[in-house]
C-alpha cells in the first residue's frame, strides 16, 4: 500500500454506519438527475455465491477448493454484508461457467450466439483481410461494449485488473480512456521489474514449468502465469504524462524505489483507481470504474513455492467493529526463500474475500471523502464459480451461481436487502444503458435485461429465466425447474441449505403442473441459443 491509500485510511477511518448510509424506502420513480451517477463494477474472480456469508450456505470452499463446513474457512465480510442489506442482493445470479465467455457476457450484454466466445480458448473464427482464419476478437462481433457506452455517455472510464481478452493487441478498441492491467497484456512475458512468473522450458524433450524467481522446477500442479499478487506484473494503458500507449509500471524513479516483494497487486489497482477518480472529480466528469480484480483466483504462491493450496495469502487485515486495520507487509528474502514475519495471511479463498471486504470499505471511505457516496452506483459480482468447486462445472448451477450486489445509497430504490429474483451477468450491460441514458441502435440486439426498473419502481418481477453456456452445453433455469449442461433437470422451487443439493427430476408426473409448464416454456427458449454447431463462427 502506498502513502496515498495510507493517508486516506488514516484520515477517513469512518465507522461502517457512517460509510454505509441507509437507503430511502420510497415508492416513487426517480427521474434522471442532471448529473449522471458514477458507476463502479467490481468484478471478482472465481467466487461462488456460497462463499459470501450473506447467502447463508451451510457449505463453502476450504483447502484446494474442497467443500467444507468449517467456520474458520468462511470469510468474515462485515462491510459487504451491510451494503448488501442496505442495497440489494439477488439470490440467483448466473454468469457463464468460466472466465472468457463470462467476461464477454459482462462487457457486451450478449450471450455466445452473438459474441461467439463459447469457452476459454474456444472462440468462433473469423476470416481476416488476408483470407486467413483466426479467433474472433470481442470488438469485432460486439462493437458497442460497456467501455463504449459509458465513454460515449460522457463518462471518464478506466479498466483495472484482469483482461482475459485472449490476445495482446488493439486495447484501444474497447472504449476505455485508461487501463491498469495486472498482469500486463504481453502475457506470459514478465515486465522488466519483476521475475515473479511461472514459465516453461524444455528438459529431456519434455515441457516443464519453473519458478522464474528461484529458477526451480515446480513439482506440484501449476500453469504458466505472471505474478499478479505479490511483486506484480503491471502495465498502464494511456496513463497521463507517459510517452507510450502502453507503459510498464513502476515507471518513475519514485515508484521503482518503493516497488518490491512487499508490493501487493490489488493495492496497486486501488491506488490507480482512486487517483483516476480524483482526476475525474477535478474535471467535473462522472466516472465508470471497471475493476476486474484477481482476488478469488488461484495462483502460484511465490512466497511459499512449496504450497499446494490454491490461494496465496494477502496482507493481514482486521475489523474492530468500526474500521479495518491493515498490517504493512514485512516480507524479507529473495529467490524463492522468504520470511513473512507474521504480516501475511494464511492461504485460502476466505482471506481473498476478506481482503475484498477491506477494499470495499476503502471504496466507501473514498467516495465519502469525495462527496460522491450518494451519487455512485456500486455493483459487486463475479465471473464464475470457485475453483475446485464450480469453475468449469456445468453440473446444476455450480459453475454459474455468483454473488450479485447493488448498492446506491443516493438512489431512491424501492427494494432493499435480499431479492428472490433471477439475474444474468448480461443484465449489467442493460442496466448501464438505463443509468447512462445511452441509446443503442435499433438493429443492435442484446440479451441482457435492465435491473433499473425493478430497483426504482414498484415492479415486482425481473426475469422469468436465466441462461448460461459452456461450449455446446447449455444451462437454463426458471423459478421451478433447471436444466444443467448434462441435460439433467432439477427441481429448484426450494433452495437447499448448501445452495447445490437440488432434487433431480426423473418423473415429470411426480412434480406440479407449474413445474411442467415452466419446463415447456424453457424448452421453447433454448433453440435461439443452442447454435454452437450451426453458428459457431463469426462469419457463418
Amino acid at each position: 500500500m502506498n502513502n496515498y491509500v495510507k493517508t486516506l485510511v488514516s484520515v477517513f477511518s469512518l465507522s461502517l454506519l457512517t460509510a454505509c448510509s441507509g437507503l430511502k424506502n420510497s415508492t416513487l420513480i426517480k427521474e434522471p438527475t442532471a448529473t449522471k451517477p458514477n458507476i463502479i463494477v467490481l468484478y471478482t474472480d472465481d467466487i461462488s455465491a456460497r462463499e459470501f456469508a450473506i447467502y447463508n450456505s451451510t457449505k463453502w470452499s476450504g483447502y484446494k477448493g474442497n467443500t467444507v463446513n468449517d467456520q474458520s474457512k468462511l470469510a468474515k465480510t462485515p462491510v459487504i454484508d451491510q451494503i448488501a442489506q442496505q442495497g440489494i442482493y439477488a439470490t440467483t445470479a448466473w454468469a457463464a461457467t468460466v472466465c472468457s465467455p463470462s467476461r464477454a457476457m459482462m462487457m457486451t450484454g450478449r450471450y455466445a450466439q452473438l459474441h461467439k466466445w463459447w469457452h476459454n480458448k474456444d472462440y468462433g473464427s473469423i476470416t481476416d483481410e488476408n483470407g486467413r482464419k483466426r479467433p474472433v476478437r470481442l470488438y469485432e462481433t460486439s462493437p458497442l461494449q460497456i467501455g463504449h457506452i459509458t465513454q460515449q455517455s460522457g463518462y471518464g472510464n478506466i479498466w483495472v485488473g484482469k483482461t482475459q481478452m485472449g490476445h495482446n493487441d488493439n486495447f484501444d478498441r474497447y472504449g476505455f480512456d485508461e487501463g491498469v492491467f495486472t498482469p500486463n497484456i504481453e502475457y506470459p512475458k514478465p515486465t522488466p521489474y519483476t521475475d515473479f512468473a511461472v514459465l516453461s522450458r524444455q528438459e529431456n524433450n519434455q515441457r516443464v514449468l519453473y519458478n522464474n524467481d528461484s529458477k526451480e522446477i515446480i513439482e506440484h500442479r501449476s500453469y504458466v502465469q505472471q505474478g499478479w499478487y505479490w511483486q506484480p506484473n503491471v502495465q498502464l494503458m494511456n496513463y497521463p504524462n507517459t510517452t507510450s500507449f502502453l507503459t510498464y509500471w513502476p515507471h518513475t524513479p519514485e515508484a521503482q524505489a518503493n516497488f518490491g516483494v512487499n508490493t501487493f497487486g490489488p493495492d496497486v489497482e486501488l491506488d490507480f483507481i482512486f487517483e483516476f477518480m480524483d482526476r475525474q472529480k477535478q474535471n467535473d466528469k462522472p466516472f465508470f470504474i471497471y475493476h476486474t480484480t484477481h482476488l478469488g483466483h488461484d495462483a502460484f504462491d511465490f512466497l511459499n513455492p512449496k504450497s499446494t493450496d490454491k490461494w496465496p495469502g494477502t496482507p493481514k487485515v482486521s475489523w474492530d467493529g468500526e474500521k479495518y486495520t491493515r498490517i504493512q507487509p514485512n516480507i524479507t528474502g529473495d529467490k524463492g526463500n522468504y520470511e513473512l514475519n507474521g504480516t501475511v495471511s494464511e492461504s485460502g479463498i476466505h482471506r481473498h474475500i476478506e481482503y475484498l471486504d477491506y477494499q470495499v470499505w476503502l471504496y466507501l471511505n473514498k467516495l465519502k471523502a469525495m462527496g460522491e457516496e450518494n451519487n455512485t452506483v456500486f455493483i459487486i459480482t463475479s465471473d464464475n464459480g470457485t475453483s475446485g468447486y464450480g469453475k468449469h462445472s456445468h453440473i446444476r448451477q455450480q459453475g454459474t451461481h455468483v454473488p450479485f450486489i447493488v448498492y446506491a445509497p443516493g438512489m431512491e430504490f424501492t427494494k432493499q436487502g435480499k431479492q428472490d429474483i433471477l439475474v444474468s451477468i448480461a443484465d449489467v450491460y442493460a442496466t448501464l444503458l438505463d443509468i447512462t441514458g445511452f441509446k443503442l441502435p435499433g438493429d443492435y440486439p442484446i440479451d441482457g435485461k435492465s435491473l433499473w426498473p425493478y430497483l426504482t419502481t414498484n415492479k415486482t418481477h425481473h426475469r422469468d429465466w436465466i441462461y448460461a453456456y459452456k461450449k455446446d452445453k447449455t444451462l437454463i433455469r426458471g423459478f421451478y425447474v433447471m436444466k444443467d449442461g448434462n441435460g439433467d433437470w432439477w427441481d429448484v422451487q426450494n433452495t437447499p441449505d448448501d445452495l447445490d443439493s437440488y432434487q433431480q427430476i426423473t418423473d415429470w408426473s411426480a412434480v406440479s403442473e407449474r413445474h411442467r409448464q415452466e419446463q415447456k416454456a424453457l424448452l421453447k427458449v433454448l433453440p435461439k441459443y443452442d447454435v454452437y454447431h450451426q453458428q459457431h463462427d463469426a462469419n457463418n
